[in-house]
């Protein structure tokens, strides 16, 4: 008698879980077809390393043309965006199309102030590598101690 009256809230979730992936692996439906507006901007992978004179931020951007990179840092916020074209080939018909032209976008606050007129960024090999120099006031400074105190007038 209790098997009838039990209840599993998340029996129903389950069987939905099941019934997507079997579309998504079956080739109905594409992620990106699901919630193209949240798929149409690809979040660049970076990372941030402190080298002690400056901020170097190395950016993952495969296939983008250095042509294609916009870099823009605003207080403490850094954004890079790129963009790849969709490329036509002529006197071909597609058989499968997925590879469509992508937006790539990053934002991330910086930890400390830098100098944005003294940055250098270089493009190799699909990797960007910016070089954000520190600004003065949060560079380290070291103070000598003299051996003896200085005699006031």
């Amino acid at each position: 008698m209790a098997d009838k009256f039990s209840f599993d809230p998340f029996s129903d979730f389950a069987n939905y879980r099941d019934a997507v992936r079997q579309m998504l692996e079956g080739g109905w439906v594409l992620p990106r077809d699901l919630m193209p507006s949240a798929m149409s901007a690809i979040v660049i992978p970076l990372d941030i390393l402190d080298t002690g004179a400056a901020l170097l931020v190395r950016a993952s951007l495969p296939g983008v043309q250095s042509d294609d990179v916009v870099i823009t840092v605003l207080g403490d916020a850094l954004t890079i965006k790129a963009s790849l074209p969709e490329e036509a080939e002529k006197g071909a018909t597609y058989l499968r199309h997925e590879r469509k032209a992508t937006q790539f976008v990053r934002s991330v606050s910086l930890p400390m102030a830098v100098e944005s007129d003294r940055a250098e960024a270089f493009f190799k090999d699909g990797v960007l590598t910016l070089t954000l120099p520190k600004a003065e006031s949060v560079r380290p400074r070291v103070i000598r101690v003299a051996s003896d105190k200085p005699q006031q007038e």
